[in-house]
């Protein structure tokens, strides 16, 4: 069997063109990476150091490694140099002959190198042009700055020029307000020699066309490249079932398609709806019973569609996967560090399990950051995680000239193939915010940018835009993964051409990004108002934990305004932003590792608000997805868990918000209770649901049961309490409501209620016990309280999550939680010992 042979580069070295003495280097890695682990550099994450390396994206960088070509490599009849991530702008030269330039991160660059290299010493030599000297020309030949809000090129010490706009590279790379900038070059993703004789299988693509329980109807789209024309049989098979079809092959590259129709297929469900099922399709091109080729692809069966049908109020925004509307919970993805190729495979599981753990169904990976590397798609394929994927575009304005579409063409049909046969990927997006950023047809709309420009430059710009996200784009999804579709732009209304194209808070079609809660400072109540068909961002800042912000700061560095807490702050209001909530909304923290906790329950608090105000409008709204997943520093962001992988207050509400089934409590009104009983879940909800009203000391007050059914995968009231009939003279700001969803065989479903704003709530310090119990092989805390506990945290020296944390704990009621350990998240084997855990709740941080 002729298979494709392959040889990974080692032993590379680096330098600054300007320099004479190589240095050892990591591939993948980058510039900054490989100077931090040779000491050259302070660790760009602590303390103010951010500043201290950037002069690193000014100078230009070289990479070298000598190799032998293995004999059997060196014996096929093509030789090719692949390199599956170039950043960015790149020289590649072979035993000092020009090969190939590259000048796009996105894009998987080879060249046939046959006539080039020898079977011994050879060298491979990158020079890597500094992405700052290189577009700076291009912004004086422009004339004009192209707005880039996130671009921080003053950090960079440019000043106001502002060029990532120019560069194919991931835009997050220049600055961020939750990121640093650091401008790295190098080779990101792997470099290898790859040989091949008389027959290659470069791309196979499953195309689903129609899908249901009792059929799948595919088509196996196979690309090959062959080195003559011969007789062949193509063959796939997976699961014992083999389909076969002759094909006469010319003599170059070409695509096959072999029909595939599979009876009562195993469908790929996403989380809570049934089994991510995966198909593994394995393909040979046989000369007689002599394979020639053979390739094995992964993928899921099943039909994903975005709705959007018109209504008495708007139009519908929501997925269908497998004929069933999908409520999308989940969050909003950015790359989990600075430095890509420090992202190791646990880091990527550790994320994605923990987005299952929280009851999560979709991630959003947002335009600004890249596409992610392969290993991330699986794990959504695995955890049943629908992934709405962004070209990587996000608020900024960008060149149309046709070298740099040409770029992006071949920037998103790499992509695109890469990604299709993962049944994860629900949406392929253009962009991130940028329709309703520059909001062409609304002089007064946007952010302001269209003021800076006269006529004739805005309507260059917006044709540019229209060029890349109205045209190039979406004829690149349909021709290369039909079936998937395509939104312009993320938020917007639809494509009108007109003022109604551009979302805003109000829009009742399309999807919408809801700032006015943060960035306009409105009260976490106005989540119930503003509530859109697919809420797509919104979000809410908070600080890591203590432990994680000492990783890079110092103990006299604790303070709000101090330096280093301002460096890790990317948001210019930020740290005063959530002050100014906090006095708001919450008691005063008694000094600053108190205020890194009460922001985590701040944060958290307007996350729920959200997540059920969301939920309880099922199925106006069919989608939530907050601002932000995860982190690429430590800093203090709007992630719900940081950069150390630890979870947040937020993460562990997500989680409670998330769950399938929610009772949500509506009490905006001022004078009755709404409760609410939400369900995602394809069969129907039947129990009883208990309702208690509780003095902090534990008294229950007053106690009532009711039945409630609930329709399959739907949401609805099934209470409206009188709030003074119910308290029966008690005060509101000693007193809970406590809600039990009793279902045969499952455990209770939970809900608090509180009756007056958390600021005014009486705590006292509360005496919580703690006491191990094993069941089945597994130990439980047990925790109780002699008073009201609230936001109970439970932290452990080991790391690892709780099965629930920052909870409520009720005098009377014990909660039972268990510990996973970071091993065990990912291997249900693995030892679970939290160590030593320390147990407090908000009295102990407050100034009572």
């Amino acid at each position: 069997m002729s298979t494709i042979q392959s040889q990974v580069f080692q032993n590379w070295t680096f330098k600054a063109c300007e320099d004479q003495e190589w240095l050892p280097a990591q591939v993948p890695g980058c510039v900054h990476t490989d100077l931090l682990k040779l000491g050259k550099i302070p660790d760009p994450f602590y303390g103010t150091n951010e500043k201290e390396v950037q002069w690193i994206d000014k100078k230009d960088w070289e990479y070298q490694t000598k190799f032998d070509v293995q004999e059997k490599l060196f014996a096929q009849e093509h030789l090719e140099l692949v390199f599956d991530g170039l950043d960015t702008y790149a020289d590649v030269y072979v035993n000092d002959q020009h090969v190939l330039s590259a000048d796009n991160m996105f894009r998987v660059w080879n060249v046939d190198v046959k006539a080039v290299v020898k079977a011994q010493d050879n060298v491979l030599r990158i020079r890597f042009r500094s992405p700052i000297q290189e577009d700076l020309p291009k912004l004086e030949k422009l004339g004009y700055a192209l707005p880039a809000a996130n671009d921080q090129s003053d950090v960079g010490e440019l000043g106001d020029k502002k060029v990532s706009i120019f560069a194919r590279k991931a835009p997050y790379h220049y600055g961020w307000d939750w990121g640093p900038r650091f401008v790295t070059s190098g080779i990101w993703r792997e470099a290898r020699l790859e040989g091949w004789s008389e027959v290659r299988i470069n791309d196979v693509f499953i195309q689903q066309q129609e899908v249901s329980a009792s059929v799948a109807s595919l088509t196996a789209v196979v690309e090959i490249d062959a080195d003559h024309a011969g007789d062949t049989v193509i063959r796939i098979s997976t699961d014992g079932q083999v389909w076969e079809q002759a094909v006469t092959l010319k003599a170059g590259l070409q695509t096959v398609e072999v029909p595939v129709t599979i009876d009562q297929p195993k469908l790929w469900w996403s989380r809570g709806l049934g089994e991510a099922h995966l198909y593994s399709f394995v393909t040979e091109v046989l000369a007689g019973e002599r394979v020639l080729a053979e390739s094995t692809v992964k993928t899921g069966i099943r039909s994903i569609r975005l709705v959007r049908d018109k209504d008495e109020v708007g139009a519908s925004f929501y997925f269908e996967l497998n004929g069933v509307a999908v409520f999308a919970k989940g969050a909003n993805h950015i790359p989990n560090d600075s430095f890509i190729t420090e992202i190791t495979a646990e880091r990527y599981r550790h994320e994605i399990v923990s987005a299952a753990e929280s009851n999560m169904n979709m991630l959003r990976v947002w335009g600004g950051g890249i596409y992610e590397e392969d290993v991330f798609y699986d794990l959504c394929d695995e955890y049943g995680l629908l992934v709405w994927q962004d070209f990587m575009f996000a608020c900024s304005m960008y060149p149309g000239d046709e070298a740099f579409l040409d770029s992006v063409r071949h920037e998103a049909i790499d992509n695109v193939k890469r990604l299709r046969n993962h049944p994860s990927i629900a949406l392929w997006c253009g962009n991130n915010e940028i329709d309703s950023a520059w909001a062409h047809f609304n002089e007064n709309g946007g952010w302001g940018w269209k003021k800076d420009f006269n006529t004739e430059q805005r309507e260059s710009i917006w044709a540019d835009y229209k060029a890349v996200f109205h045209d190039l784009l979406p004829e690149v999804v349909e021709a290369y993964a039909p079936g998937i579709d395509y939104w312009p732009s993320s938020p917007l209304v639809s494509l009108t051409d007109d003022e109604k194209q551009h979302a805003h808070p109000s829009t009742s079609e399309g999807d919408i990004h809801y700032w006015g809660v943060w960035h306009s400072v409105e009260p976490f109540e106005n989540y119930n108002v503003h509530v859109g068909r697919f809420m797509s961002e919104y979000g809410f800042q908070s600080f890591p934990e203590y432990k994680s912000v000492r990783t890079y700061a110092e103990e006299q560095d604790l303070a709000l305004e101090s330096e280093v807490m301002l460096a890790h702050q990317k948001n210019g209001a930020g740290n005063r932003l959530i002050k100014q909530y906090m006095d708001m909304y919450m008691h005063e923290p008694k000094d600053f590792p108190s205020f890194l906790y009460m922001s985590q329950v701040l944060q958290a608090e307007a996350m729920k608000t959200a997540i059920e105000a969301h939920r309880r409008r099922k199925p106006y709204c069919m989608g939530t997805l907050y601002w932000q997943m995860n982190d690429c520093w430590p800093v203090a962001s709007w992630a719900g868990m940081d950069y150390l992988g630890r979870w947040k207050a937020l993460q562990y509400y997500a989680k409670r918000s998330f769950s399938d089934v929610l009772i949500s409590v509506d009490g905006t009104k001022e004078d009755t209770t709404d409760i609410y009983l939400i369900s995602d879940q394809l069969e129907a909800v039947e129990g009883t649901l208990q309702l208690r009203l509780i003095g902090f000391d534990g008294t229950v007050h007053r106690e009532e049961e009711h039945e409630v059914t609930l329709a399959p995968n739907s949401g609805q009231q099934v209470l409206s309490l009188n709030q003074a009939e119910w308290l029966q003279g008690h005060s509101p700001a000693t007193t809970l409501l406590r809600l039990d969803l009793k279902q045969e065989g499952q455990a209770d479903i939970v809900q608090e209620h509180y009756f007056a704003p958390s600021k005014d709530i009486g705590l006292k310090q509360a005496e919580i016990q703690v006491k191990e119990v094993k069941e089945n092989d597994a130990v439980y805390l047990v925790l109780e309280s002699d008073v009201l506990a609230k936001q109970v945290w439970i932290s452990s020296e080991a790391e690892g999550v709780f099965s629930d944390n920052f909870f409520d704990l009720i005098p009377g009621i014990p909660v039972k939680v268990k510990f996973t350990s970071r091993a065990g998240l990912q291997d249900s084997s693995a030892v679970s010992s939290a160590g030593t855990i320390q147990v407090r709740s908000m009295a102990d941080f407050i100034k009572l």
